[in-house]
């Protein structure tokens, strides 16, 4: 590894200094564990979750089969369902405040969430990207984010696995893994119901019940509801947005005919319906100024924490999400055979007001998306006593997805349009005064047509993914203490994509080099004759028709001299021949353009890829308290198609469009898809439990091949690989039991990241610069105190604090950016963010099975930009995300 610059010492130094402060008590601890026998751990009600566990406490399945957090040479945080339950987390986007290595984010829609482990990850926005960080609920893949948010009803933990998990869990996993595992039925009759009410009007009831049908049949049934008000006032609409409206039914069969058989039988269904997601004006321009004009308003820069924002019609988010699974062990002497089948379905209805202010410019943008899921893995794995114990499987997985959508001009459109036409030629002309130039030059009556109200595109996109495994590891344990592992995975992957759209948007299909064109010789001829006037122009030509043919191949020539080149272009070359094109500064107005649908005859719409990824690691007991790893480790995710708009095609293929005649009007290059995406990691790592002191501390240096980078740019998203990306960290994790009921812990993230190359970005050239939005410490300090009455009552305290580190937040440092760079990213470069989040609670868990509590979120009430980018139509201006304000509020639980 690479050393630390010295610059980065003092970061670095927090996390040095938070190993210290567990590692410090190591030596106290052990001695305190030798003499005072087991620690004992105060216990909640009856039929409570198990309490707080640490090191050989905790069971995990990383390794998809059952071994303790202090056994498992894996980088991975467990969050169990007591902390899950005392710190209020109610989806995954609250993981954050307790695993500093992840970050979630919450972006335009209730069905677009973002998943980062160590600084990388992606697949918001658009439904042909998949996530870098594979979600996995009870073994089943959720392949995209609307299929994966939603309140925990019988969450028994959360393992985030850190660094590429390819080998294991396939091509979902290039750079880590969230596994949640719920509470399997129970042949004891129990459950528990739970009300909550807080700020915001915010009420949360959900329950479980679980009890025997049979002697080998057992039975769970789970359900909530989640709904609160809108943190946010629209002032344009008058309502509230940022609102919590969602409900979930779950239910579970398990089945054990024999000790050898298990059947374990999943049903979920889960719906949302909210207004999402609140945007702000962070930076306005001579366009925002223009928006105003028509009476359209945004916040003021003063009040991007007001809870403001401005919209002239509601967000739509309408997500459904269900399915069914099915899991089947069997033992047959050393072996466990397991299968485990799944169906889901996930549809989402979204539409948005783009423009984001109270005026009517974008008047819709609307989103239909299916999506239908089939997976099935089978593997087999050894549980022997010998030194040799292994796991060999295989993993199909077929996925079809539908989407149309919309998106059209407003009834401000029109006006707005007007004015940013006469800002961008200098006041010599209006809308409609193009709309006369340009019916007189083509012969179209034009007049009233150009950003009518209603003229968009509609568009259509499908993908068929299809996709097999075939993957196996093995344990070889040399001696008592040292164990040499190996891993292997083949993936296949397949995709057959389709897109097409229809624009009605006519100022958007005009050739403005064509039309250009015919302005520049009709001037040319105007000039060498000495008339505007068309008649007398005719007259010439009819008595000179020769000379007027001469002429008319001179003004040609001109025209084809001129048409592409753009007036800033003509001021720069000392040819006097060249004057440029004034129609050019207007392409910028051309957002919705027709498109080349694919497949066609040059793009055959699909793509194949295929990956060995493997892992090496070698474990090793140093004693029976501190075991210690190295591994090295690969990861692969193929191929993400662009299933949208701006799906471009390749460069690579204009000759062939262009000589086949299938270029498009107003034809613009980028990409279709961004190719595969690898990564390596090399990790050490030490795990250490003393009973009352445990620490795990990891140091890694992970690279990034193709990272699928997705960048908004104002009018549409660039889909690309960048070159090389590469992090190198540390991480640590400690919890300390200084006094009977107490429990400390701590949890640090140092990341170094950089864009070792990435020359195409959608900022330009950003090799050798720090990737935007990723902190250099991440960091959780937590401390609980559970205290017994003498009549079995407890008191529990709980709270913890979330720190991350200023980071800039989008990308573009001075000296790389490229002229294309847009004016708005260039100025983001100021906006930062810095997250300082503390959470409590305090809880009276009575021996009946009563508990109350009262808790809080975001204390301090500690407001940041999530994101940050161009504001669509507007451009110059900046608009962003902001993170949720204070929360608070009291929850009510039994447990029977």
């Amino acid at each position: 590894m690479k050393s630390i610059s010295a610059g980065r010492t003092g970061q670095a130094a927090l996390l040095v200094g938070a190993c210290g402060l567990a590692l410090a008590f190591s030596a106290t601890a052990q001695a305190r564990t030798q003499d005072a026998g087991p620690v004992e751990e105060a216990q909640p009600a009856t039929d409570a979750p198990e309490p707080q566990a640490d090191g050989n406490e905790i069971i995990v399945t990383a390794t998809k089969r059952e071994q303790t957090l202090q056994d498992v040479p894996v980088a991975v945080s467990v969050t169990s369902a007591r902390t899950l339950e005392q710190a209020q987390i109610r989806d995954l986007k609250d993981l954050t405040s307790v695993v500093p290595s992840l970050r979630v984010t919450q972006l335009q829609s209730s069905a677009q969430t973002n998943f980062i482990i160590r600084g990388f990850g992606n697949g918001a926005n658009n439904a042909g990207i998949e996530p870098s960080v594979g979600v996995f609920i009870d073994g089943v893949y959720r392949s995209r984010s609307a299929a994966q948010i939603g309140d925990f009803p019988d969450v028994q933990r959360i393992e985030v696995l850190r660094g590429p998990q390819s080998t294991l869990f396939g091509k979902n996993a290039s750079v880590g893994v969230i596994s949640i595992v719920t509470q399997a039925p129970k042949f004891d009759f129990g459950g528990n119901v739970e009300a909550s009410y807080g700020n915001y009007d915010a009420v949360v009831l959900k329950g479980v019940v679980t009890g025997p049908i049979t002697d080998q049949l057992a039975v769970s049934l789970a359900g909530g509801l989640n709904k609160r008000d809108g943190y946010n006032k629209d002032l344009g609409t008058g309502n509230r947005t940022n609102e919590r409206d969602r409900w979930f039914l779950r239910g579970q069969a398990l089945w054990e005919p024999n000790a050898q058989a298990r059947v374990r039988l999943i049903g979920d269904y889960s719906k949302i319906d909210e207004n999402c997601c609140g945007v702000v004006n962070l930076q306005p321009s001579s366009a925002t100024l223009a928006v105003q004009a028509l009476g359209g308003q945004v916040n003021g820069t003063d009040e991007i924490y007001a809870n403001k924002v401005y919209s002239n019609i509601d967000s739509t988010n309408r997500i459904e999400n269900w399915g069914a699974s099915g899991q089947v062990d069997y033992d047959l002497g050393p072996l466990t055979f397991t299968s485990i089948t799944a169906f889901r379905r996930s549809n989402s209805l979204t539409n948005q007001d783009s423009d984001f202010s109270s005026a009517d410019l974008i008047g819709q943008n609307t989103a239909d998306q299916r999506i239908r899921t089939f997976t099935q893995e089978l593997r087999v794995a050894t549980n022997m006593d010998g030194p040799l114990n292994f796991l060999v499987g295989g993993y199909y997985f077929n996925e079809n997805i539908r989407q149309t959508g919309r998106i059209a001009w407003g009834a401000d459109a029109r006006s707005y349009a007007d004015f940013i036409i006469r800002g961008l030629t200098s006041n010599t002309q209006s809308l409609s005064s193009l709309e006369t130039t340009f019916s007189g030059l083509t012969g179209t009556n034009y007049t009233g047509q150009f950003f009518a109200e209603g003229q968009g595109l509609d568009e259509r996109y499908r993908l068929k993914n299809e996709a097999y495994s075939f993957f196996g590891q093995a344990d070889f344990k040399i001696g008592d203490r040292l164990t040499v592992t190996g891993g292997i995975n083949y993936t296949n992957d397949k995709k057959r994509f389709a897109a097409s759209a229809d624009t009605s948007d006519v100022f958007s299909s005009l050739d403005l080099v064509d039309i250009g064109g015919t302005a520049l010789s009709r001037g040319f001829i105007s000039t060498a004759l000495g008339t505007t006037d068309p008649l007398a122009i005719a007259a010439f030509a009819s008595a000179n028709p020769d000379v007027y043919a001469t002429l008319q191949t001179q003004a040609a020539g001109f025209a084809a001299l001129n048409a592409r080149l753009s007036t800033s272009d003509a001021a720069a070359d000392a040819n006097p021949l060249t004057v440029g094109n004034p129609l050019l500064a207007l392409q910028d107005l051309q957002f919705l353009p027709p498109f080349l649908a694919v497949p066609n005859a040059v793009e055959p719409g699909r793509t194949n890829d295929d990956k060995f990824t493997y892992v090496v690691r070698v474990a090793y007991d140093l004693t029976d308290n501190i075991n210690v790893y190295a591994s090295y480790a690969t990861g692969f995710k193929a191929s993400s198609i662009n299933l949208s708009r701006d799906s471009r095609p390749f460069e690579a293929d204009r000759e062939q469009l262009t000589s086949r005649g299938l270029a498009v009007v107003n034809q613009t290059y980028g990409s279709r898809f961004a190719g595969p995406e690898s990564s390596t990691v090399y990790e050490i790592g030490l795990k250490a439990d003393w009973g009352l002191v445990t620490a795990n501390v990891a140091a890694f240096d992970q690279r990034i091949n193709g990272f699928q980078s997705n960048t908004f740019t104002g009018s549409g998203f660039v889909l690309a690989n960048a070159g090389k990306q590469s992090v190198r960290g540390l991480e640590f994790e400690g919890t300390v039991k200084p006094a009977k009921g107490w429990l400390l812990n701590v949890g640090v993230t140092y990341l170094d990241p950089k864009y070792d190359s990435f020359v195409l970005s959608a900022v330009g050239d950003l090799s050798n610069t720090r990737p935007a939005g990723i902190p250099a410490i991440s960091s959780t300090f937590g401390a609980s105190y559970d205290h017994e009455f003498a009549g079995g009552d407890h008191l529990i305290l709980r709270g913890d604090f979330h720190y991350e580190s200023p980071v800039q937040i989008v990308e573009g440092l001075p000296g790389f950016l490229d002229a294309g760079t847009s004016i708005a990213v260039a100025a983001a470069r100021p906006f930062r963010r810095e997250v300082n989040e503390a959470n409590a609670s305090i809880t009276w868990a009575m021996q009946m099975g009563l508990e109350l509590t009262v808790w809080g979120r975001n204390l301090t009430n500690n407001r940041y930009l999530l994101s940050v980018f161009d504001t669509p139509a507007q451009p110059g201006s900046i608009s962003g995300y902001t993170s949720q304000p204070r929360t608070y509020g009291v929850t009510g639980r039994f447990r029977f």
